[in-house]
């Protein structure tokens, strides 16, 4: 392992339920766990708004609502302070990687407001270039395609990067990029379904259980 990308939403920062209350105010009716761990986490807005609306693409719509849904979920995350912080260990893990010279980024299906937000509020840029955060600009097919160029914006080779996720979407798209060490953050619920692939390394519930050979 020479190079770490960190999924973010459901895995560095615990926020399903403020995704799920977002969801809910767009739709204007429930989104079941199972719509959110299956449809929705790990896919672009884009495509979930997409599902929402019966399959039928309408740009428009999906921009002006992957906007609102955002400004909901942000609302949201400040409301809720106590919670509003890195999962456990997460820092620490930062720190080592830093101190063992291991380059690391985030490859994240948030928009560039959500990325603001986070780098401003949990300070991210201590320990990260934004820079080299991949996000939903409207350029990237799947969350394959972005963790294609968060390798690259690190300069390391997918076969040799550790991808942690919390969504299958996440971990199929890792498998698909050619990663061979993927960390679980069990948020998802999702042990059942990737236990058994050979590039799922740990299934964990936090950071502190991340065990590296650095």
């Amino acid at each position: 392992m020479h190079g770490v990308i960190f999924d973010f939403n459901g895995t560095l920062f615990l926020d399903n339920d403020k995704h799920t209350m977002a969801w809910n105010n767009i739709r204007g009716r429930g989104i079941t766990q199972e719509e959110l761990h299956t449809k929705m986490n790990g896919v672009n807005n884009k495509y979930i708004i997409r599902y929402l609306n019966g399959g039928k693409p309408d740009e428009k719509l999906e921009s002006a609502y992957s906007s609102l849904k955002e400004q909901y979920y942000r609302e949201f995350c400040k409301e809720d302070a106590k919670n509003f912080h890195l999962i456990a260990g997460a820092k620490e893990l930062f720190n080592e990687l830093k101190k063992r010279g291991v380059p690391f980024t985030i490859a994240s299906a948030s928009i560039k407001d959500n990325i603001d937000f986070f780098v401003e509020s949990f300070h991210l840029d201590r320990w990260i270039d934004p820079k080299t955060i991949v996000y939903d600009n409207g350029q990237y097919k799947d969350k394959e395609a972005m963790f294609l160029q968060a390798a690259k914006n690190i300069d390391v080779p997918t076969e040799k990067i550790c991808v942690i996720e919390d969504s299958l979407a996440g971990v199929n798209a890792s498998v698909k990029a050619g990663v061979q060490d993927i960390r679980i953050i069990d948020s998802g619920h999702i042990a059942d379904q990737v236990k058994d692939l050979e590039q799922v390394k740990q299934i964990c519930e936090t950071m502190e259980e991340i065990q590296f050979s650095l």
